[in-house]
């Protein structure tokens, strides 16, 4: 069973939010590309956080994607509903606690 709408609207509010904020993030890190010392970075530093960044929006994007398509909430590996309390933390996670740990050994 999917995530209530009661609990998917803040969540969705924060994901809207990630985004605006992520997308914001990469325009001003891509506008100093030529001149990172400008923002505080070495040439490694901003290719290193403008990577982090992308990585971030894609992960919030697809989050967004899921609530879409009626799929948020829904582990990606074994179909079961992500308990909310991993959602609040992560509202972008695609996997239940169990299937994540088996994905990242």
């Amino acid at each position: 069973m999917p995530i209530t709408s009661e609990r998917l609207s803040p969540l969705q509010g924060v994901l809207e939010e990630q985004f605006e904020q992520l997308t914001e993030e990469l325009t001003r890190l891509t506008m100093h590309s030529t001149t990172p010392e400008v923002i505080g970075y070495d040439q490694h530093g901003l290719e290193a956080q403008i990577a982090a960044t992308r990585q971030k929006l894609a992960e919030t994007t697809q989050a967004l994607q899921r609530i879409a398509s009626g799929t948020y909430g829904l582990c990606e590996r074994c179909n079961k509903e992500i308990p909310p309390e991993r959602l609040e933390i992560r509202p972008h996670a695609r996997y239940c606690v169990p299937c994540q740990q088996a994905v990242d050994s």
